[in-house]
């Protein structure tokens, strides 16, 4: 899944927590998309959540 990656790197390079709007302002996916990556991502344990609502690569 090639949108995992995208949304992954876009968090690497914010730099800081995001959330799934955020990711879909930097990357240009639509929102839905970006939900559903941020889904198997955290299913991967890929990213944590050190801020209610926010997220970063872990």
């Amino acid at each position: 899944m090639e949108e995992k990656n995208i949304v992954l790197e876009a968090m690497r390079k914010a730099g800081e927590p995001v959330n799934a709007g955020k990711v879909a302002e930097l990357t240009g996916l639509d929102r839905k998309v970006v939900d559903k990556a941020f889904a198997a991502l955290k299913k991967e344990g890929a990213i944590v959540s050190p801020i209610r609502c926010k997220w970063t690569p872990a």
